[in-house]
């Protein structure tokens, strides 16, 4: 299994704008969390109007994907997830955290880069090892500050991703568990979902 390198994220977030956004899910209240107010790209925190703060929470967190999120790609299973996540969020009151770390932290560029080596045969980890890149650069102490600021103290993980169960343990974050989100694969994302269970170690089995 592929262990993530151990960084630290320095800057401190704090909530810059918010407002009541209709989603085909239902009703969510957008949070935006930057450094300052000028960036614009800030990570985003999606509260469906239901949400029971005061109690433990269902939280999804998840990293940008233009391609599977935006234009519906089947390279991946992110969209599908991401749609699933909000789906779940507005049944049982939730929280789908957006975390602005495309490409498992490399970037649009460099994952467009990445799928050309895929295409000649190399798997998800060693496209990003050949061009020199983290196998994941994401950071996940991100999202512990954006729950902190919440006010948020126990939450059921959604997740298949260890690395992010990993990322609460030192934190004021408690997580009561960790509930699956199983995406049915497709021939396009087979491989790509074989290489995240044989190799990144993802709590799925295909």
């Amino acid at each position: 299994m592929v262990k993530k390198t151990e960084r630290q994220f320095s800057t401190v977030i704090h909530k810059q704008a918010e407002a009541l956004i209709p989603t085909p899910w239902g009703d969510f209240n957008m949070i935006a969390f930057a450094e300052n107010e000028e960036d614009w790209m800030p990570h985003l925190a999606l509260i469906h109007k239901d949400t029971d703060i005061s109690q433990p929470v269902m939280v999804r967190v998840h990293s940008e994907c233009i391609t599977g999120d935006l234009f519906g790609s089947k390279r991946c299973d992110c969209g599908e997830q991401l749609a699933k996540a909000l789906e779940m969020a507005a049944e049982k009151g939730g929280i789908v955290l957006y975390l602005r770390q495309e490409g498992r932290g490399i970037g649009i560029i460099n994952k467009l880069k990445a799928y050309k080596l895929q295409d000649q045969g190399m798997n998800t980890v060693d496209a990003n090892i050949h061009l020199g890149l983290e196998v994941d650069a994401r950071q996940y102490d991100i999202a512990v500050q954006m729950l902190e600021a919440l006010d948020i103290r126990q939450i059921h993980l959604l997740t298949n991703n260890p690395d992010k169960i990993e990322a609460f343990d030192h934190a004021k974050v408690e997580v009561l568990s960790r509930v699956p989100l199983i995406i049915e694969p497709q021939k396009e994302n087979f491989d790509y979902l074989k290489t995240k269970q044989d190799e990144m170690g993802h709590l799925f089995k295909l």
